[in-house]
Parts: C-alpha cells; structure tokens; sequence
C-alpha cells in the first residue's frame, strides 16, 4: 500500500480571472504534490472555488447576472489558467456542488445539536472583500488592512458560532502538534492572539441568500467561511477518496491563514472530525513594493506572467526568487535574469554540449563519481522543510559541478566515453528532480537522454536579449569601507544592519571580482547584492554562510545589475586578506544587529 499525501490549494473567488497571486499558490501546490509522486505516495491534489458570499452576489449584480450564471462562466477561467500553468491537480470543488451543500449542512447541524450555535443579534465592522469581520484596532485609517477601502457597518440578526470555547483546545492542541502552524516564525502571532480570548462568531447572514442554508432555519445562509473551508473535508467523503482525510498540507497566502489556523480547526473540533496535519502560509508577492491585488489594480496576468520568458521559466522564477513562506518583489528584469543566467547559461549549456559530444563519441557505463557531488539527502530535507527555494539552489549547485566537470576534463579533446556517461547519466538524475518544477522541460531532457543511443538536443531555452548600461571595471563596488577616522551616533543610528544568509552565489560575466549574491533578509525577503570577494571566497563556500549586511542603502546597478545593499568585511592593511563578519549560524536571517 502507498502511503497517502493531501494537498491543497484555497478555493479562490471567482469574482474575476486569476492573476499572480493565484499561480504562485498554485503552482507550490503542484510543485510539492509532484514531489511527493516522485516519493511514489498516492497523491490527492485538490484545488477549486469559493461561489458564495456577498463579495460573489454584489459582483455579479453589477454584471447584470446571477451569482450562479457569473461563477458558471468564471469557471472556465480558472480551469484555462491551471492549464496554461501546467497545474497537475485531481479534483476542482466548487462550493456550489450538491455533494459540498449537503456536508456543510449535515456539519452545521452537528454543531448546533452539539450546543455550540446559538441565536443572537450581530453589530460589527465588515470587508465584503476579505468577508471578514475586523475590530476598530484592526482597520487602517478606517479602512480593510488588506484591500485599503473603507470598511461596512453591518447590524442584523445572525447565528454565532461558540469560538470563544474553543481557546484552550485551540492552545493545547498548536503545542501537541507544533508543526500545524507553518512556517514557524508565522505560529507566534497566532498562538499569542488566541492567548488575548477568542470572541464568538458570527456564521450566519440573512440579508441576502446566495448561500447554504442553515437546516435549522432556512431563512439564513452560512457565513461564507464556514461554508468553503470545509470544501477540504467534504472532497474526501466521496467514494474512493476517503481515506485521504485528514489533509497532509494546506498552502494558503498569509492573509488568510487565521481563517485557517482558528476557525477551521475549531469548526472541526465542534464537529468531532479529524484536524488538518499542517497549514503553510506563503507570503505575499508585490510589484513595485505593494501587495498584488487586482481590488487595487495592481496585478500581474496569467498570460503576463508566462509570456516573458515562457511558462517553465516562470515556474521556476516564483521559485527561485523568493524564499517560500517570505515575500517577493516580481518584476520583469528579474525573471529574464534567472531565464538568461541558470536556465540558458547553466542548465541549458550543459545539455546541449553533453547531448552533442554522447551523439559524436558515445557513452561507456562507470561508476559515476559526478553524481556523487549531488546532495540528494539534502534535497530531500529541505521539501520536507517546503524550502523549495533551498532544493532548487542545490540542485543548481549540482549542476554547477557538472559544467566545472565537463570543463575540467574536456570530452571534445579527450572523446573520453566514460566522462561523457558520468554527465548523462547525471543529467537523467537532473531531469527528475527538476520535473516538479519545469514539467515541461524536464520532460524534454528525460526524452532526449531515456537512451543511450542520444541525439544533439534543441535549445531548451532561448536567450533573451536585454540593453545593459555601459560599466567599466571602476564601478565595481568597494565592500571594505576606508577612509572613516570619525563617526557621530546619529549617523551610525541611520545604518540598517542585518543578518543575512547567502543562498547563491555566481559569477557575472565580464567581472573579475564580483560575485552576485543572493540572500535571505528574513523579513525584508531576498536581496541581490554584487560582492568584491572573488578573489577570496570560492562560490561553494559562501552558500549557507550567514554574513552582516547594510540593508538601507540605495540600490546601485553595478555590470547591469542592481544591487541592494554591502556586506561588511574585514580586511589585512594590504589587502591580501578578506574576511566577511559572519555571525553566529543559529541567529536567523532578518535580525537587526546593535
């Protein structure tokens, strides 16, 4: 028997198409749910939409339709999206399904007989676009924290849902299962507005009744929470997939991750069901430092996204770019960047040259010593970890070695056949574990080496060409900072310095001494910054390393690429010696040094 692994996605609204925000939800659902195929587990990939509420109803009276006729035809949308994004799943619930209806009213009686729904009248602060209730110390400048519009007063008769007796098992059971709040610097904030008391809640509306109605008095619709969270549940009632129950993973954005940490498992301790294993909260993405939203028109398409540099290529940016769990900055020089730099220079160079000398001189079988560079153990640790920016630097590390490899030992001038089995068999290795990221590419590779009879490969990735400022070498950054006898405390105040982990290191073409480096800021999510340490550091060494950076310089384009911060170094009086301020590893990336 397989073991079995649940995955979901939220149900998204589908009060309008899908944009960025969505895939990168998306898209680290299937990254993981692919992974774990890879691990020959039996695989349940869930992903859907959230039809009901107000935010639905008022949406689709401005479009002159039903909140039924609207989500009917926004459907389609979110179906030709997850297609274009190569999105992998089993099943798409709506909550609009008979089957869903009916769990969620069979739940909402269970919960009312057990004692914990109650009558009663509802005066509060209500977003129809987050549908949810917020408290005067919550709101900014009168407004929804997340959407920055002004907030409703709403006042009517409603049902309450007894949360407030659900504190201390709520407590209880975050300690007995310390990894149900993920990632874990995200479970503080949760466990301490617990701690402050839990209000009870409303779940009922009756001012309109685009909803499920409540078995017990028709005349109110569940509040739209507890109605969709339970779509994880009732998509495993059906036949053949009940044994998937409980979920293994939700990735849900951070801005939803209290519906998912509080409510969730107290409407299911209510309703004496099993709790989820785990809920991951991703950050958010931003475009020119603000929230992609397309409430704020502030949005990055679907076909945006993948039209730059193609779909694999955006998969892998999302990815690559940000730490999983933090925020990320997209813009488009960026994501051609990573397509020129590690798809094309590394990953693309290294099939073509090693396809076309297999074709010329052939492949013998050896014990592959290449392969053994690779840290798969590694790797492994860091899916189970959803470090997914962290698997895919090793796994370009490992292909790192295999350029220096191929370089060191020259197969076009040796036509030594048992080099060139190391590299393809290494590549095979490759392919697959890059086959949860760039499906399709990775398919492409798996075709092109499945045999030993292999045949010069296409490009996989075309370069795309960019205009590059005119530097010199004297732009090239000073990184030991000289000269200063006398510094006043306001001035040393005005420094922002941080931890920093370095998670890449590369090399920039046409420099002699800069590194581009790419850290982990904690908080203030990834940082690219341009290093004159060549000379003193190997690349290999310097991933992992944690270093001491100034995170409030302006950011400086330097051999065409900005760079957005300096790293602290300590230097001999001749410069012969460099060596960076590192302090000690378990402090975490983000923290503030003084």
């Amino acid at each position: 028997m397989k073991e079995n692994f649940y995955i979901t996605t939220p149900i998204y609204y589908p009060n309008d198409v899908p944009h960025i925000g969505h895939a990168y939800t998306t898209i680290a659902a299937d990254i993981i749910a692919r992974w774990n195929k890879l691990q020959d587990k039996d695989v349940f990939f869930l992903v859907g939409t959230d039809d009901h509420g107000k935010k639905i109803a008022d949406t689709a009276q401005k479009a002159g339709k039903t909140p039924k006729q609207f989500t009917d035809d926004m459907i389609p949308e979110f179906k030709s999206a997850w297609e274009k994004l190569n999105i992998n799943y089993d099943k798409f619930i709506r909550t609009t399904d008979t089957h869903h209806e009916k769990i969620v009213q069979e739940v909402l009686q269970k919960c009312f007989d057990n004692g914990d729904i109650y009558k009663g009248e509802y005066e509060g602060l209500y977003c129809t676009g987050c549908e949810a209730y917020f408290t005067e110390k919550d709101l900014e400048d009168g407004c929804c924290p997340i959407h920055k519009k002004p907030i409703e007063n709403l006042k009517e008769e409603t049902y309450f849902f007894k949360l407030s007796k659900y504190q201390k098992p709520l407590l209880k059971f975050y300690k007995d299962n310390p990894t149900f709040l993920s990632p874990k610097h995200r479970s503080k904030e949760i466990i301490n507005r617990v701690k402050e008391g839990l209000r009870d809640l409303s779940i009922s509306r009756n001012s309109f009744d685009w909803g499920v109605p409540l078995p017990f008095d028709k005349s109110h619709v569940a509040y739209v929470w507890f109605d969709a969270l339970f779509n994880y549940y009732s998509a495993t009632r059906e036949k053949g997939k009940e044994g998937f129950w409980p979920t293994d993973l939700h990735i849900v954005g951070k801005d939803i991750y209290w519906f998912h940490t509080v409510y969730w498992p107290a409407f299911l301790m209510s309703a004496g069901i099993e709790l989820p294993k785990q809920v991951y909260a991703h950050g958010w993405w931003t475009l020119d430092k603000e929230k992609i939203s397309k409430s704020r028109g502030r949005v990055v398409s679907i076909d945006e996204l993948t039209e730059i540099a193609g779909l694999d290529s955006a998969r892998y940016f999302l990815f690559r770019e940000a730490s999983f769990g933090e925020d990320g900055d997209f813009s488009k020089e960026a994501l051609i960047d990573r397509h020129n730099n590690e798809l094309a220079n590394k990953l693309g160079n290294l099939i073509s040259r090693t396809s076309a000398l297999a074709e010329k001189y052939g492949i013998e079988k050896v014990e592959n010593a290449l392969l053994k560079k690779l840290k798969l153990k590694k790797i492994e640790k860091h899916f189970d970890k959803f470090r997914i920016d962290k698997a895919l630097s090793e796994i370009f590390t490992f292909i790192d070695h295999c350029n220096e490899f191929i370089q060191h030992q020259k197969p076009w001038e040796t036509h030594d056949k048992k080099v060139l089995y190391q590299l393809v068999e290494s590549i095979r290795q490759i392919a697959k574990l890059l086959s949860p990221f760039i499906p399709d590419s990775a398919e492409k590779i798996q075709k092109i080496f499945k045999t030993d009879k292999i045949k010069k490969a296409p490009v996989l990735f075309n370069k795309i060409e960019v205009s590059k400022p005119n530097l010199n070498k004297s732009e090239e950054p000073r990184q030991i900072m000289e000269g200063i006898t006398t510094i006043n405390f306001e001035d040393f105040a005005k420094l922002d310095l941080r931890i920093a982990e370095i998670t890449n290191a590369e090399n920039i073409e046409g420099a002699d001494k800069l590194y581009k480096l790419t850290l982990d800021v904690g908080e203030l999510g990834r940082r690219t910054i341009c290093a004159g340490i060549k000379e003193f550091y190997k690349a290999e060494d310097l991933k992992d390393k944690k270093i001491i950076i100034i995170a409030n310089l302006a950011p400086r384009k330097l051999r065409g690429i900005e760079s957005q911060g300096m790293l602290l170094a300590a230097s001999t009086k001749d410069k012969k010696t460099v060596s960076l301020v590192s302090p000690d590893q378990d402090i975490a990336p983000g923290s503030t040094v003084g």
